[in-house]
């Protein structure tokens, strides 16, 4: 099958370029002006832009977070990503073991080697928590192996003593879930993982969802003497701020997440962290729980409510929007941290986020005219709000592909069900 889309102006982490795209058989064939022959397909992008399809590199669409289990699934997930422009997502299981031992450690050589899975999560809070020696032992594993290990860092000792200094003075309202996990406890969490890579010889370390200037003062001083670690930041730390928190019930209780929303402050260091090449990629950290049923656990208390937010439809958008159009960073820079930093670090370059000849035909055009203000009834996420509602948008995306099909079209999902494929990844290798 031949798709030609004609007359856009291209996208890439490097340069902006106006250009025809020749997709044969769902890969990129040719990228050149004025391309001609006979097609099955012609998408029009005159006056659009031609992006990469968005690689999102955190998403929970198979998570069990203790009293709730996430609402979307592979399809409902993958499709409301497609309709804001992601065509590839990574996956975060909600908890593995919280042991390490000989039998652990050989199974990640063979999803590494064998089954193309080439990065793991460890969280250095909640119950099932990875103390620091098996940290150690599975960052030397890893690193040995070419394997990515990804980090949810919080101090647990921290959190734990302020959420049951302010449960048992019955402060429960959502704003003490924000109080219980301060900056200072992820900038000490930060700041010990950098030091345990150090330890084994400076094993490659990617920091999740980073939240606030302390983490990423940690980050910059680490990157400056010449350590080797990457990060993550979130569309709700770039943008929410912890006056969220302070709405009625219903409201607070829909940004509880880990980390939680920080001050005002926290979003700018967080884009100039972005713009200056300190924070690596814009992930989501997308957990789909219900405002109506599942959020109400915590109505009584804050730490009875399921951690977490939907946002991997609202990520293109918005930081093409709040991003671009606001001036705070380049289309080209939103390409490199939406696409191919991400697809480049999880093992996917150059089959996905980037337009050469040889990649997968996994685009999403933008029409950058088109005014749009975020409503849940616009989502596609199998839950019952947006934290973004009534974001006003300038731009947005229109036309995805995804193999050269096009799957979605003016924010209908015409995706046959089932067509997603498992993406067998390389083996880790450095930006």
């Amino acid at each position: 099958m031949k798709t030609l889309i004609k007359g856009g102006r291209i996208a890439t982490s490097n340069e902006l370029f106006y250009s025809d795209i020749l997709i044969v058989d769902g890969v990129i064939h040719q990228i050149e002006s004025n391309i001609s022959g006979s097609f099955d397909h012609v998408v029009d992008a005159a006056g659009k832009l031609v992006l990469p399809g968005g690689v999102d590199v955190h998403t929970h669409f198979n998570l069990h977070a203790g009293s709730a289990v996430a609402r979307d699934d592979f399809y409902t997930g993958t499709a409301a990503a497609a309709c804001g422009g992601t065509t590839s997502i990574v996956d975060h299981m909600g908890f593995g073991p919280s042991h390490v031992n000989n039998d652990i450690l050989a199974q990640l050589e063979d999803m590494v080697t064998k089954e193309g899975i080439s990065s793991f999560k460890i969280y250095m809070t909640y119950d099932y928590k990875v103390s620091e020696a098996d940290i150690l032992k599975v960052m030397e594993a890893l690193k040995a192996i070419g394997g990515l290990l990804t980090i949810h860092a919080e101090n647990h000792e921290i959190i734990e003593y302020l959420k049951h200094k302010f449960i048992s003075n019955d402060s429960i309202a959502p704003i003490y879930h924000a109080l219980s996990r301060p900056d200072f406890s992820e900038g000490d969490a930060v700041n010990r993982m950098i030091s345990l890579a150090a330890a084994v010889g400076e094993a490659p370390l990617y920091i999740v969802h980073l939240s606030s200037d302390v983490g990423l003062g940690h980050i910059m001083r680490a990157k400056k003497t010449g350590k080797i670690v990457y990060t993550e930041t979130c569309p709700q730390y770039l943008l929410l701020d912890d006056e969220r928190y302070k709405q009625d019930l219903d409201e607070g209780l829909k940004y509880i997440l880990s980390p939680p929303l920080r001050s005002f402050e926290n979003n700018g260091s967080l884009w100039k962290g972005i713009k200056e090449g300190y924070i690596q990629t814009v992930a989501t950290d997308h957990c789909p729980f219900t405002i109506a049923e599942d959020k109400q656990k915590g109505r009584e208390d804050f730490s009875k409510c399921p951690n977490g937010l939907p946002g991997v439809e609202e990520r293109l958008p918005l930081m093409f929007s709040e991003g671009v159009m606001k001036g705070r960073i380049s289309l080209e820079k939103m390409v490199e941290v939406c696409c191919s930093n991400p697809a480049k670090l999880f093992g996917m370059y150059p089959k996905k986020g980037e337009l050469v000849p040889g990649s997968d035909g996994d685009i999403v055009i933008i029409d950058p005219t088109r005014e749009v203000t975020l409503t849940k009834k616009l989502m596609h996420s199998n839950v019952d709000y947006t934290a973004y509602e009534g974001f006003k948008l300038k731009g947005y995306p229109i036309t995805t592909l995804s193999r050269g099909e096009v799957i979605v079209k003016d924010n209908e999902f015409i995706g046959q069900k089932g067509r997603g494929e498992f993406i067998k990844r390389q083996r880790f290798s450095h930006l």
